[in-house]
């Protein structure tokens, strides 16, 4: 297990290393510059904003000392955002899309799950049919249309929702569905799929003719097997949605860090790019590596090393 875990550590760091220096180069190699949309700047102006950040300075230089200072979190200044930090910014901005980002996993988890297994304990009846269409709809549905959708008829039509900000816990309501409605529905359709193959082991069959209830049968022995493709999805996923949604976030004008980052494209903020994808790619190394961890808890058989 412990070499297991600094093999992961290792491919951990290379993995981020290369993140780092993959966005670095194609940052660099942008055509333009960060000051081109400052208006009537002059020639002398932007050689001196370029002294500022450090941008006159040969590529190899600066790459070193991009890598040794993100080393220590420090991800420099931002181009656009004068005098704050990109951690700073992270920093800021990170929290308010955790959370409405971690009430969306729990509310797909919670709800993914238990219609995957009714879905394939109900195997060709009404019910699987009508999660069948359900779960189609969320995976093929876009998440701007299911933003559309709802702002228009609960927050126009009816008013009964808010439809910008994070002022109360109502506000909360349609940016989590939409957030969560593609997860649940991939969620329910991998836990029905897998549970189908499961309910057809050997193991199951044994289980029904030593005289178990369906009810102990299902939820202990059939689930912990067919949840491990859920949790497989679970890492990716829990990274990119705690990390905030551009499209939900900007519709909904949540203050989240997708919405920087939405911003740092448009302006050329190369620096709260580079930030915000370092932040994203180290996430998500860490969830892989939680859920390989997680691996072995559901399913002891499993061993690592």
């Amino acid at each position: 297990m412990g070499k297991y875990l600094l093999k992961r550590v290792i491919l951990a760091a290379v993995t981020i290393w290369a993140v780092a220096t993959i966005t670095f180069v194609l940052m660099n190699m942008v055509p333009g510059g960060p000051f081109l949309s400052e208006k009537a700047i002059s020639p002398a102006a932007t050689a001196a904003l370029e002294a500022k950040y450090g941008l006159d300075k040969p590529f190899g230089e600066r790459y070193l000392t991009y890598l040794k200072d993100a080393l220590h979190g420090d991800f420099g200044l931002s181009l656009k955002q004068r005098g704050r930090t990109v951690s700073g910014i992270i920093a800021a901005k990170f929290p308010v899309s955790a959370k409405v980002g971690g009430i969306a996993v729990l509310v797909s988890l919670l709800l993914g799950i238990p219609l995957g297994v009714i879905a394939a304990y109900k195997r060709g009846t009404t019910i699987d049919s009508v999660f069948s269409v359900v779960a189609t709809l969320g995976i093929a549905v876009p998440s701007f249309v299911v933003c559309t959708v709802l702002m228009y008829f609960l927050g126009v039509k009816l008013g009964i929702l808010p439809t910008l900000g994070l002022t109360s816990w109502k506000n909360y309501i349609m940016p989590v569905f939409a957030l969560s409605a593609y997860p649940t529905s991939y969620i329910m359709r991998l836990m029905r799929s897998s549970m189908l193959d499961v309910l057809g082991q050997d193991y199951m069959r044994t289980a029904k003719a030593k005289g178990l209830s369906q009810k102990v049968s299902l939820f202990k022995h059939a689930l912990r097997n067919a949840i491990l493709p859920v949790i497989t999805y679970l890492g990716p996923m829990v990274a990119y949605t705690l990390m905030g949604s551009f499209i939900v976030e900007k519709i909904f004008t949540i203050p989240g860090l997708g919405g920087e980052f939405i911003k740092a494209i448009n302006g050329r903020d190369y620096t709260m790019i580079m930030g915000t994808t370092i932040f994203l790619g180290t996430f998500m190394v860490f969830m892989l590596l939680i859920v390989d961890i997680v691996y072995t808890i559901v399913d002891p058989r499993i061993k690592l090393k």
